[in-house]
């Protein structure tokens, strides 16, 4: 169990894989508590001094101009929580509530949000003990935050709701009392400070950047494949050509393309023997297609980490100038935006690698026999599976549609335009598994294709992937159920290095 440290350096990239990756513990430095302990003296002065201030005495939303009185504090904070808590749907999975959990604690560990230590700490023991709120996934518009689903962590925190430990649903009062607590009082402005926030939809839009990464790795490698299956040249990988146009990710793609091909006999062999002068733009063109795609991964990469450690609940809490401003960066614009990038990215990586797919199956193209089984025309081989690829990339060109630009009216007005950034992060994980599905199959193709022009071979790099798919998936001599072998290949896509590949750092997380 890796050990986190929150303290006033931001969560990389690395530590945010690490903490979907599994479970953690966190340790908070005295330099962040007396942050908090200093923005929780701002509120209770506010108290105090009997002084009006939006989300500490006051209604919500449209409710704002509502005055609470002293003794109805501590019950606007808890009928904010469970009020709010009115998501739909299934719940969200471990990996993304501990995320979540993380980048709640790393929000409000920043000295803004006039949270108490007891709060801060009963957090903590969650994320320590592996207690996760079972949180609906449905539900949040994206502005006023994720008001809906972060609703679910306030209402563990008071002994309502439900919990997983140990992939076990539980009351929630069980749960914190095999993390050695007792429900929480929530006091002024902590039941707000609580459920606003982006936190939900970062981390899921976080955990699918995370996926999108090596499926990226995953289709230059099948890519290159391809080229050696099907007698295609690497002249469109040359440094110069991607030097004159300046593009980096181009640039990075290509030469990660060298990398890959470096040493293959197959590419030798074919090199003075090719019946085409060019290639089709799915082989000739990948590194403008996925160098675009590339630099779309790092952009998105840069918004999420910045995300990741922000501040979005609202009002904010700047205790060295003893102020607290309204404002509005509970507003989850740039995830929206950035889940909708990534969600063009898996479409067209998903697009390249169906044409690829289609060019081997095509024996007119590829001179290899017809769809990739020998005895042709008893045998079918690949002819449906490439249906297939094609029905998953149409679907995934279907759930492309930006999310960003749909906005609705809510809180009668009040919150009159959103950002829809958790639906454009839910989406993500649909469309993943899509590609997925397609890369399995072009891999399973690939493959097939460089065996049938045994005995010759492609590179040292590109052998090892053929051999561990070979481990579980054997050359598909006749027709078979076809069914398990992509399974096989799609389960390999998820566990395959394939960030050692390759000298080549392409992705954010390899550059830190």
């Amino acid at each position: 169990m890796q050990l986190i440290n929150i303290d006033h350096s931001p969560l990389s990239l690395v530590t945010l894989k690490h903490i979907i990756d599994g479970p953690v513990t966190l340790k908070v430095t005295e330099a962040v508590w007396q942050d908090v302990r200093k923005s929780r003296e701002v509120v209770m002065n506010v108290i105090a001094e009997d002084k009006t201030v939006y989300g500490i005495n006051t209604g919500f939303g449209i409710l704002a101009k509502r005055s609470i009185s002293h003794d109805q504090l501590e019950e606007l904070q808890k009928n904010i929580i469970l009020s709010h808590a009115a998501g739909v749907g299934e719940y969200l999975d471990d990996d993304t509530v501990r995320l979540i959990l993380v980048l709640k604690l790393k929000a409000l560990l920043r000295g803004h949000s006039g949270i108490s230590e007891t709060v801060a700490n009963a957090l903590i023991a969650l994320v320590d003990h592996e207690v996760y709120p079972c949180i609906r996934a449905q539900g949040s518009v994206g502005a006023s935050g994720d008001l809906a689903p972060l609703s679910y962590i306030g209402a563990v925190l008071l002994g309502e709701g439900e919990v997983r430990v140990n992939g076990e649903i539980m009351p929630a009062r069980e749960g914190l009392n095999r993390a050695g607590l007792k429900p929480v009082t929530l006091g002024a402005k902590e039941g707000l400070a609580l459920n606003n926030g982006t936190q939900v939809s970062t981390a899921i839009c976080l955990k699918n950047y995370f996926v999108l990464e090596d499926l990226l790795l995953a289709s230059m490698a099948c890519g290159a494949m391809a080229i050696d299956a099907s007698g295609g040249t690497d002249t469109p990988f040359d440094d110069r050509i991607h030097q004159a146009r300046g593009q980096q990710g181009q640039i990075d793609v290509a030469a990660h393309y060298r990398s890959l091909l470096q040493g293959s006999a197959l590419l030798e062999s074919h090199r003075n023997q090719r019946g085409r002068v060019q290639d089709p733009y799915s082989l000739r063109c990948q590194p403008q297609v996925l160098g675009a795609c590339l630099d779309q991964l790092r952009h998105a990469a840069n918004i999420l980490a910045a995300e990741a450690n922000s501040v979005t609940d609202n009002p904010l809490i700047f205790a060295d100038e003893n102020e607290i401003l309204s404002g509005g960066n509970f507003h989850a614009e740039p995830v929206a935006f950035a889940a909708d990038n990534l969600a063009l990215v898996a479409a067209e990586i998903g697009s390249l690698s169906e044409r690829r797919l289609a060019l081997l199956v095509d024996e007119h193209f590829s001179g290899l026999p017809a769809f990739l089984v020998p005895g042709n025309g008893v045998h079918s081989g690949f002819m449906i599976a490439q249906v297939t690829a094609a029905a998953l990339v149409s679907e995934n060109k279907q759930l492309s549609h930006p999310a960003s630009v749909d906005s609705i009216p809510t809180s009668a007005n009040q919150e009159d335009h959103v950002s829809m950034a958790t639906h454009g992060a839910r989406r993500l994980g649909k469309m993943a598994d899509n590609l997925q599905k397609t890369l399995a199959i072009e891999l399973l193709a690939v493959c097939q294709g460089i065996d049938l022009r045994a005995p010759l071979q492609s590179s040292k790099p590109l052998m090892q992937v053929l051999t561990c798919l070979r481990e579980t998936v054997s050359f598909y001599e006749v027709d078979r159920f076809f069914d398990p072998d992509i399974e096989k290949a799609a389960q390999l896509l998820q566990k395959f290095a394939w960030r050692e590949l390759s000298q080549e750092k392409l992705l954010p997380s390899q550059r830190e």
